[in-house]
């Protein structure tokens, strides 16, 4: 674990540009913060199953050490993407177009945490030709209560290309996505690991729910999720829980 931290500690600081403070928690536990971090991040060992509880308003972003292990460069780049020092660019810069499920798969695989999903419908953003940004979206599906040609739709997964920022990206994605389609609404889940706090609302999500913490089982050698005949090679741990954001859409016919 010591390796993993100091390799960790190392890369981060390089971002940061700057020292990390690593404070050593009972259990195990490790918070680490700098001056120029907009977030503090708590690690945990593989024996610590509970997450810490948080008792002021900073951001914070919980970690297993096991994803380090596994995902360090993809927790990296997350983390430089929401500290806001990846390579900045424009929605207006680039192009949407749709994507096939193959290149989704490939590129998800490759910048997101979370198992790769396709989706029904997939947009991508282009800058010079380069895919530099993905959302991946839910068939629709009828609310009661609401009129016969209302349709909810999830924003599945989205991300950014490691290392870049499209500054107004998802906005464009999920116009694109509008205009094709004409939901009703858009929701989606919000991992509490990495956000209380969503970006999201800063571009018309409202908060609508929780869901509550989860145990999330995993084999601390490869940080794949498990079936029950490996369970005994398993370890479980409680997530934060996820927040459930809803977009509602004004006028759709």
């Amino acid at each position: 674990m010591q390796v993993i931290l100091d390799r960790f500690t190392t890369a981060l600081g390089e971002i940061m540009k700057e020292e990390i403070t690593v404070i050593r928690r009972g259990n195990g536990v490790m918070e680490l913060s700098s001056e120029k971090m907009p977030m503090r991040l708590w690690l945990y060992p593989d024996h610590v199953s509970d997450r810490a509880t948080n008792s002021d308003s900073i951001k914070t972003i919980h970690i297993d050490v096991h994803v380090l292990t596994n995902d360090m460069a993809k927790v990296l780049a997350r983390i430089r993407t929401i500290a806001g020092c990846g390579r900045r660019l424009y929605a207006r810069q680039t192009v949407v177009a749709r994507v096939d499920k193959r290149i989704t798969l490939a590129f998800l695989t490759e910048h997101h945490l979370q198992t790769a999903m396709p989706g029904k419908y997939r947009y991508g953003l282009y800058f010079d030709g380069e895919l530099v940004s993905i959302a991946v979206f839910s068939g629709g599906r009828r609310m009661q209560g609401q009129p016969e040609h209302y349709r909810s739709f999830e924003l599945i997964r989205f991300c950014h290309k490691r290392d870049f920022i499209a500054i107004g990206g998802l906005s464009k994605l999920i116009a694109a996505f509008r205009k094709d389609f004409n939901p009703g609404d858009l929701m989606t889940y919000v991992d509490r690991d990495w956000s209380q706090d969503s970006s999201l609302q800063q571009i018309g999500f409202k908060e609508e729910g929780t869901l509550a913490p989860q145990s999330i089982t995993f084999n601390p050698m490869v940080s794949d999720l498990l079936s029950e005949e490996t369970e005994r090679l398993t370890i479980s741990k409680m997530n934060s829980g996820s927040t459930k954001l809803v977009l509602r859409f004004a006028n759709s016919v």
